[in-house]
C-alpha cells in the first residue's frame, strides 16, 4: 500500500474505533471528537465501530471477532485508514495493519499532525517536532514496513518529520530531538528574559485557558475591540480545533490607567498527549505564572461539563491549578434561556462574539488583580518633578495641586509603589 498525500479534493475514508472501559461515561462524546479532530486533518470518517471491554487488548487493542469484523466493514466501505482512539502500542499498530491491510493510525498522532498544520512560528514548529519524533521514537525498532506504509505515522501531508521517521535511525532521531532542543532553550531564554521584564514592571498578567475552540481568541479580540480599539493587534480567531497554537500576550490599559497583560494559550483537548503537553511546556509556562486564569468555556456545547474538568487536569499538570480562576461561561446568546452579560459568583455569562459581558468581565479582572491598590495623596518636592511623570503614567490620579512645598497628587496606585514612596504620602 503506497503513501498518498490527501488534498482537499481527494479525501481520505477512514473508520473510527474505540474501545469503553468499565462503562466510563463520556465515551460518545469522545468519539465524536474523535470524528472531528480527523475532518480537521482532512479525513472523511465513513464508519465507526466500538466495543465494550475491561481492558484493551495487548495485541490488536480490539478483540479478534472485533478485528474480522473491522476489516469487512472497512472493504465494504471503501476505508483506506482506520483511526483509533488510544494511543497504541508499536505492536498493536504492526499486528493491526497487517490483520487489516490497512493504514493504521490513533488519537496522538491526529492531534501531533493537526498541531504540526497549524504551527507558525519557529518556536511552535519545533515544539511539534520534537513531540512527533519523541511518539515515534519507540515505534522504528521493528517497525520499518508498518512506518512505510503510514507514510511517516499518520500517511497525512509530509511536514518535515516524516522523511526523519523513515529515513534516520534510533541514535541520529536522538541527535535530531537533541538539536531541536537546543534551540527551544534558546527561545525560552529569550521568553524568559521577556517575562523577568514584565515582573520587573510589575504588570499583572491575566491568562486566557480552556478547551479548544472554546472562543479565547474571539474573547481576547473582543476585549482588545473594547479598550485597545487603535492597537490593531487582533490575534486569529477561527471555527475549529486548535487555531491557536502560539501564545499570544497584549497589553490592556483601562481608563484609569491601570495595566495588565493578556495572554492567549493553547486550546487543551481530552487526552491531549504527553508528548504535546512536555513539548509545550515552554510556551505553557505564561500559564502557570499567571496572576490570574480566566477560563473560557463553551457554555453551549452540552459537554461543557467535561471540558472544564479535563482542563482543570490539564492545569494540575502544568502546576497551574492554584492561581485564582474566572470562568467565562461564552456563546451564553446560544443558551435557551440567554439571560446576559451577568455575574454569578465567579462566573460571568458572556458572548465574545458579540461583545456583550466584556465589561462584567474586566470589572472581575480588576477586583482580582488590582485588590492591593491604595488610596492616598502623595506630595513629591519640586526637585523631584520626574516622580510626578511616573505617578501620572502609573497611577490613576485623581488631582493635582501645586502648592509651595511641591505638587500634591490624590490618587490610586500600587501597593509596591505606596511602599516604595512611602515617606512622600501625605497623613490624613
Amino acid at each position: 500500500m503506497e503513501r498518498e498525500d490527501i488534498e482537499p479534493n481527494n479525501l481520505a475514508r477512514a473508520i473510527v474505533v474505540g474501545v469503553q472501559l468499565n462503562n466510563a461515561p463520556g465515551f460518545e462524546y469522545a468519539m465524536e471528537e474523535l470524528r472531528n479532530l480527523a475532518d480537521a486533518c482532512g479525513i472523511e470518517t465513513v464508519g465507526e465501530l466500538t466495543q465494550k471491554a475491561e481492558r484493551v487488548n495487548s495485541a490488536h487493542y480490539i478483540g479478534s471477532g472485533k478485528v474480522e469484523e473491522l476489516k469487512a466493514i472497512a472493504a465494504e466501505l471503501d476505508a483506506s485508514t482506520v483511526i483509533f482512539n488510544d494511543e497504541l502500542s508499536p505492536s498493536q499498530i504492526r499486528n493491526l495493519e497487517s490483520a487489516l491491510e490497512r493504514r493504521v493510525i490513533d488519537r496522538t498522532i491526529l492531534i501531533l499532525d493537526i498541531f504540526a498544520e497549524r504551527a507558525q512560528t519557529k518556536e511552535a514548529q519545533l515544539q511539534v517536532e520534537v513531540a512527533k519524533l519523541q511518539y515515534m521514537l519507540p515505534r522504528l525498532v521493528g517497525l520499518r514496513e508498518s512506518l512505510g506504509r503510514q507514510g511517516g505515522g499518520s500517511g497525512l501531508k509530509n511536514r518535515g518529520a516524516g522523511e526523519t521517521k523513515l529515513e534516520l535511525d534510533r541514535r541520529r532521531i536522538e541527535e535530531r530531538i537533541s538539536h531541536m532542543q537546543q534551540e527551544l532553550e534558546k527561545l525560552v531564554a529569550r521568553r524568559q528574559v521577556q517575562r523577568k521584564q514584565r515582573q520587573k514592571n510589575e504588570v499583572p498578567v491575566v491568562a486566557l485557558v480552556g478547551y479548544t475552540n472554546a472562543g479565547k481568541s474571539s474573547l481576547m479580540n473582543a476585549i482588545l475591540s473594547a479598550y485597545e480599539p487603535e492597537s490593531g493587534k487582533r490575534v486569529l480567531a477561527k471555527d475549529m480545533l486548535f487555531a491557536t497554537l502560539e501564545t499570544a500576550v497584549r497589553s490592556i490599559s483601562l481608563p484609569d490607567r491601570k495595566t495588565f497583560l493578556l495572554a492567549d494559550t493553547v486550546g487543551f483537548v481530552s487526552q491531549l498527549p504527553h508528548h504535546l503537553v512536555k513539548a509545550f511546556r515552554s510556551t505553557l509556562e505564561e500559564v502557570s505564572e499567571a496572576d490570574l486564569l480566566i477560563h473560557v468555556v463553551d457554555a453551549a456545547n452540552p459537554e461543557y461539563e467535561q471540558h472544564i474538568t479535563v482542563t482543570r487536569e490539564t492545569l494540575k499538570d502544568l502546576g497551574a491549578d492554584g492561581i485564582p480562576a474566572i470562568y467565562a461561561y461564552n456563546k451564553a446568546d446560544l443558551l435557551p434561556e440567554a439571560d446576559f452579560p451577568r455575574i454569578d459568583g465567579d462566573i460571568v455569562y458572556l458572548s465574545a462574539a458579540g461583545g456583550q459581558g466584556v465589561e462584567e468581565l474586566v470589572k472581575m479582572i480588576r477586583e482580582q488583580v488590582f485588590g492591593d491598590y491604595v488610596e492616598g495623596e502623595v506630595l513629591i518636592p519640586y526637585d523631584q518633578g520626574r516622580l510626578v511623570a511616573y505617578f501620572n503614567e502609573h497611577a490613576d490620579v485623581r488631582s493635582t495641586e501645586y502648592e509651595e512645598t511641591g505638587t500634591r497628587l490624590s490618587l490610586s496606585c500600587r501597593a509596591a509603589d505606596y511602599e516604595r514612596y512611602r515617606e512622600l504620602f501625605v497623613e490624613r
